[in-house]
């Protein structure tokens, strides 16, 4: 049987990822990961930057997303927005009027759109004032309207008509906080919490929209038709009948061809979706020519009550930046990949905690810090891969360099099973001689352990551990450096464990380079 997800629950299913987010009892992170996405390995390819694959979504891909996570920025309320596609009000546009009868049987008149949400029915001025159309001088004769020559500019709580024949409804300013964060050439930003805000102009344009308060749902009266014969006066009132209350309308006709030729809306009455005007028993004396007129129901209680609705308001945006405020976001650090990451759970050695991460920045990584380095100002390549042997058994720990710091001589790392598969080769399961030998590298994850005399191997660096660091800062020139994270024994465990979690979003990119003078600002929008 034929069947469809509605708009409406995309809609509600923006929102409810905004409240999830905002729910106390979720963290959610957007983060950066892969530095090495050129190297031979599962989940890599050799020309990614030149032509940069999709992402895959499978559980094996999934899990090798969240080995290859670095860092991450807890995403707040802050920090997500819902948005609509940006119309800008240019002078000489014609834009649609809104109408809630929009389909495949009614396509709208100037884009042919199959639903309201893709008219262009809304526009956003010069100022960041964003207005509905609720008539652009269009009629069933003059079916587009007119260009719009007048930019709105107004404030007040109900619609205004311009000198051009468009009326507008205000419904927000764009803050400037939101404009320096989410401005993009795309999208607007639709204001948080609009049911529940304190805020009072929001408060404001809420309350006018309810027209359980104020007799004000119906705004408009579309004249189809305006038929022929009609004997009635101009200026009459007409109540508009149908499954709501209250509302009445002005008719003003020709007196000469009893054409109707306005139906001015008096009071918009209440809880309508749908509605006819009473013509009275004096109907058109000119038979099949009656009179079509339409009233326009908001989408809601009226409009201004409820703008997700009313905009259409199904896609989300989520910021973050990235910056040197934090030594958790390493500057001298690559990535190729960003993705939300829900609920990661803190570290454990067990690796099988419960509790859930809640902190503002993670770190995802394991960090070393070295002493005796050789050569003294040895620098390591971000995306290569560092050794230890073990001591004790001969096997190899192996990792992916994700920065190193020459100034505290901390080494920050990942694994992943590139490191592991087919003899360090990385690609697949083939089988290789020593997959559970001494010799390296094996199957087996190894760890790295705090041992001051072994030898940390790459690219021609060799260092080891400083053993008597135990804590979460150093002194450096009598500079005390903030680690965010707390080393033992010279090592530091990732925040979070990196096989917890879900993986909610991903996107592959061309390799960035971080630097000292760079910030990266990370806007991500998701379409329910």
């Amino acid at each position: 049987m034929p069947a469809f997800v509605t708009d409406q629950f995309r809609i509600v299913n923006a929102s409810n990822f905004v409240d999830s987010v905002e729910n106390s009892n979720n963290s959610y992170y957007v983060f950066v990961g892969l530095a090495n996405p050129t190297q031979v390995g599962f989940g890599r390819s050799t020309n990614w930057n030149t032509i940069t694959p999709n992402p895959i979504d499978n559980i094996d891909y999934l899990n090798h997303y969240e080995s290859t996570v670095m860092f991450g920025k807890k995403i707040t309320g802050a920090n997500i927005r819902r948005v609509v596609k940006k119309i800008d009000w240019v002078s000489g546009t014609q834009y649609e009027m809104y109408r809630q009868d929009y389909s495949i049987l009614n396509p709208s008149p100037i884009t042919g759109s199959l639903r309201l949400y893709d008219c262009n029915y809304y526009v956003i001025n010069s100022d960041y004032k964003v207005y509905i159309c609720l008539d652009n001088g269009s009629s069933g004769i003059k079916t587009t309207g007119n260009a719009s020559q007048v930019q709105p500019t107004f404030t007040d709580l109900e619609p205004s008509k311009l000198s051009d024949g468009y009326m507008w409804k205000y419904l927000y300013t764009v803050s400037p906080s939101d404009i320096v964060k989410f401005d993009t050439t795309e999208y607007i930003t639709v204001p948080n919490n609009w049911n529940s805000s304190t805020d009072s102009q929001v408060v404001a344009i809420r309350e006018n929209g309810d027209s359980t308060l104020n007799d004000n749902q119906i705004k408009k009266v579309f004249i189809k038709n305006g038929g022929l014969g009609y004997n009635l006066q101009s200026g009459q009132s007409c109540n508009l009948v149908g499954d709501g209350s209250g509302g009445k309308v002005s008719i003003d006709i020709d007196s000469s061809s009893g054409k109707i030729t306005d139906a001015l809306v008096t009071s918009g009455g209440k809880n309508y979706t749908y509605a006819l005007i009473d013509l009275g028993t004096t109907g058109s004396n000119t038979p099949g020519v009656y009179a079509e007129l339409i009233p326009i129901i908001p989408p809601s209680k009226g409009h201004g009550f409820d703008i997700y609705k009313e905009l259409g308001a199904d896609r989300v945006l989520v910021y973050a930046r990235f910056d040197d405020s934090t030594r958790n976001f390493p500057t001298d650090s690559k990535f190729s990949q960003i993705g939300i990451l829900k609920n990661p759970t803190i570290y454990d050695a067990s690796g099988i905690s419960s509790t859930v991460y809640t902190g503002n920045t993670f770190s995802a990584v394991g960090a070393l810090r070295f002493s005796n380095v050789n050569p003294s100002n040895a620098s390591i390549a971000v995306g290569s891969i560092i050794s230890q042997i073990n001591p004790s058994t001969g096997k190899k720990a192996l990792g992916y360099v994700i920065s190193y710091d020459t100034e505290t001589k901390i080494l920050k790392y990942s694994f992943d099973r590139s490191l592991y598969f087919n003899g360090g080769n990385g690609i697949d399961h083939r089988d290789f001689v020593g997959v559970s030998t001494f010799f390296a590298p094996t199957g087996q994850y190894i760890d790295f352990v705090p041992d001051a005399t072994l030898a940390i191997i790459g690219n021609g660096f060799n260092a080891s551990i400083d053993t008597t660091l135990n804590d979460n800062k150093i002194t450096i020139a009598n500079k005390v450096i903030n680690l965010e994270t707390t080393f033992t024994q010279g090592i530091s465990k990732p925040q979070i464990n990196n096989k917890s979690g879900d993986i909610l979003y991903i996107d592959n990119r061309p390799l960035v380079s971080r630097s000292l003078r760079q910030k990266e600002d990370i806007k991500i929008i998701l379409e329910f």
